[in-house]
């Protein structure tokens, strides 16, 4: 519990494990480059294309309209809030460094970063679907955090499904492509905290890094600390109010053959507030054969990736380490050329 952020709030100085040596946390660019903001209410068509165009360029976007209700998104905002405000006691069972864990509270990242330490304690909620009794495995306090939680992640999973399905059909492909086991597997919540920062320019909240899964809906919460690569350069992104972030996964770039692409992101800290985010990821179960699906390949474009299991995937794909230039992470492809 001593190593969680929060609770020690009166930072002054950056402890040294968190520092990186001068030149590698590249600061963001001053371009004015905006993520997409795609407005769910219009046309089906207009909406297709729209995804569609936004993934190929930068695979962020930005959706309103979306059907969350805006309380819906305001409570799980507040309960996340509060369970962090909640005594170091009341935490303390949730509290674990075990990887294998599925509902934990921890500090840092879930990858491998050969010691590299990151300014970010996390509360990591596993979520069967439809989410059933495994809500009784989440923290107890706040009193509503569970009857929050479960209706949030029930309505982003949605979310997270009907763009899957716009993208299905944008692609040419049947609209319940992705259904079955490609988004079958268990709905991970990830509630971030990051906390006031002493030295932001000298450390990362989280490393850069593509997310593993098949899509990201991210609330990202009225402080801005999300940075994506764009053209060789980080660009801030500054949520849209009542908007959710949506990014596109490993697998989907996988399954697409790389037509559409899940790109590097980072979380950036500032040392005036607190920032906290929550992203729901949907995933394709562990045993899930995921490669290039036969639409996406021809004589012309063989597959430039392997077909695996999904659980064998992540296990291959999990360290994350700082370097000296954009390319922070291995390249998709290049993780894979040894299999």
């Amino acid at each position: 519990m001593e190593k969680l952020l929060h609770l020690n709030p009166s930072h002054t100085a950056l402890p040294d494990c968190y520092a990186f040596p001068p030149g590698k946390v590249p600061p963001a660019t001053s371009a004015a480059v905006s993520l997409p903001v795609i407005d769910l209410s219009r046309s089906r068509d207009e909406v297709r294309r729209a995804i569609l165009d936004a993934g190929k360029e930068l695979g962020f976007f930005q959706v309103v309209n979306h059907g969350v209700p805006e309380q819906v998104m305001r409570d799980m905002e507040t309960v996340c809030e509060e369970f962090f405000q909640l005594p170091a006691a009341d935490k303390a069972d949730v509290y674990s460094e075990d990887r294998l864990k599925p509902n934990r509270l921890f500090t840092g990242t879930i990858f491998e970063t050969g010691g590299e330490k990151y300014w970010r304690d996390c509360l990591r909620l596993v979520c069967p679907f439809p989410v059933g009794d495994s809500a009784k495995d989440w923290p107890g306090k706040p009193q509503r955090l569970r009857e929050v939680t479960e209706k949030f992640t029930m309505l982003t999973r949605g979310l997270g499904m009907e763009l899957l399905r716009l993208l299905s059909e944008g692609m040419g492909l049947w609209p319940d492509y992705f259904e079955g086991d490609l988004s079958g597997g268990d709905v991970i919540l990830h509630v971030n905290h990051y906390p006031p920062c002493p030295s932001p320019s000298s450390t990362l909240g989280q490393p850069p890094h593509c997310d593993r899964g098949l899509i990201t809906v991210l609330l990202p919460g009225a402080v801005p600390g999300l940075e994506v690569a764009y053209n060789g350069d980080w660009i801030k992104v500054h949520p849209v109010p009542n908007a959710f972030i949506i990014n596109f996964g490993s697998q989907l770039e996988v399954v697409t053959n790389g037509m559409l692409k899940s790109i590097e992101h980072r979380a950036v800290t500032n040392s005036g507030m607190a920032r906290t985010s929550v992203a729901t990821f949907i995933m394709p179960t562990e045993d899930c054969l995921v490669g290039p699906a036969k639409e996406f390949l021809s004589e012309e474009n063989p597959p430039c990736y392997h077909t695996i299991k999904f659980g064998d995937f992540k296990r291959i794909y999990n360290v994350v380490k700082l370097g000296s230039s954009l390319n922070l992470t291995t390249e998709l492809k290049s993780v894979q050329k040894d299999i």
